[in-house]
């Protein structure tokens, strides 16, 4: 091993060790597998994972149609839904097609999560799906009232998916049956986290919401100040998230007051990406076309960079870089201490996914219908 590749892979297990010390759940997902939207249900976008310096393309699987979709990523398969509605199984070291499974008519932001030898993803006419992972067959369907683009996750032997309707659901993982609906007063866009037996989210309906996992019944309810589309991630009882009203806000569950709001002195637009937290640092991208870092206790930018179009992408990070598509064409990685563009790839077409990492690999789909891997 090169000593740059030595020290990259020492640098990655020191943060994983640091991150799994926060508490019983995991917020960093293993080097080897990215199982769901944002790695780990506390949705902190973080892979023990070490990248190449400088990665290269090593395979493009062509769908034909957008991916908004982003990948999950286990024993050595890439997952991800397609606008043509159809969840794909693609090799993670060679990009041929393992088996493709017919949803609904079109699969847009839901992202697969895999537990139990099934995956599980949601489309855009309100059915939750639960697919084999070894052939792609269906186990069972479940139909809600309307449109999903919240991404499944796995809680025990449930499966916690939000809809269009309102509604944040539990299903039984292994029936498909309908344990509890958790009702709102409008959309349920963002993926639920789930920390310490509690699923959190902040609605379309201005309000941050937090719900028992085994039961459905609310164990908070607060303003979330804004209509909110992006996911929330949570470190340490506290989180952080992004709205419309164009700030990313840090609110505390224990006295359910706003520690800080960001904004940006000049470029005031929404944010729709969600963030990745690490090291006491927020990283998250803007539709003001600049990704932000911002320290996690004050709130306070520690850098930012303007791409060329909107970030819609959420960030995920592994060995000290942030990695993250903008909707003018590139995946971008960031060092993260500097912010520092550190190496760029240019697809020619928006990146609104978000990547995912694992096993020495970043996985994307672009809008034109490539599923992109770089190691």
């Amino acid at each position: 091993m090169k000593r740059r590749d030595f020290l990259m892979a020492c640098g990655a297990l020191a943060v994983s060790r640091r991150l799994l010390a926060q508490g019983p759940a995991p917020a960093v997902s293993p080097a080897d597998r990215w199982v769901q939207f944002r790695g780990t249900p506390s949705l902190t976008g973080l892979s023990a994972t070490t990248i190449a310096a400088a990665p290269k393309l090593v395979w493009a699987w062509e769908g034909g149609e957008a991916f908004d979709s982003s990948a999950a990523i286990a024993d050595g398969v890439a997952y991800v839904g397609t606008a043509t509605g159809e969840l794909i199984a693609v090799g993670l070291a060679d990009g041929r097609l393992r088996w493709r499974y017919k949803a609904g008519e079109a699969i847009g932001e839901s992202s697969p999560t895999i537990a139990n030898g099934r995956v599980f993803i949601g489309d855009l006419i309100g059915v939750v799906h639960a697919v084999n992972v070894a052939d792609g067959t269906p186990a069972w369907t479940f139909k809600t009232q309307s449109e999903i683009k919240s991404s499944p996750v796995v809680a025990g032997d449930l499966v916690l998916m939000g809809s269009y309707d309102g509604q944040l659901y539990g299903l039984n993982a292994a029936t498909g049956k309908q344990v509890w609906a958790y009702r709102t007063e409008n959309y349920v866009h963002g993926t639920p986290c789930i920390v310490n037996g509690v699923a959190h989210f902040a609605g379309c309906d201005e309000i941050f919401h937090a719900v028992d996992v085994k039961t459905g019944k609310e164990r908070l309810n607060t303003s979330a100040t804004a209509y909110t589309g992006a996911s929330v991630a949570m470190v340490n009882g506290v989180a952080y998230f992004g709205t419309f009203d164009n700030q990313v806000l840090a609110l505390d569950l224990a006295s359910r007051k706003v520690l800080w709001r960001y904004e940006h002195p000049d470029r005031h637009f929404p944010f729709y990406s969600s963030a990745a937290v690490i090291d006491g640092t927020v990283v998250i991208g803007g539709r003001d076309r600049m990704l932000h870092a911002l320290d996690a206790k004050t709130g306070v930018a520690r850098w930012t960079y303007m791409t060329r179009a909107r970030i819609d992408s959420s960030p995920a990070i592994a060995g000290g870089r942030a990695y993250v598509g903008s909707n003018d064409g590139r995946l971008y990685a960031f060092d993260l201490a500097s912010g520092k563009v550190v190496w760029e790839h240019d697809e020619g077409a928006a990146l609104t996914a978000s990547p995912a990492l694992a096993a020495g690999r970043i996985v994307i789909g672009s809008t034109e219908g490539r599923l992109l891997c770089f190691a």
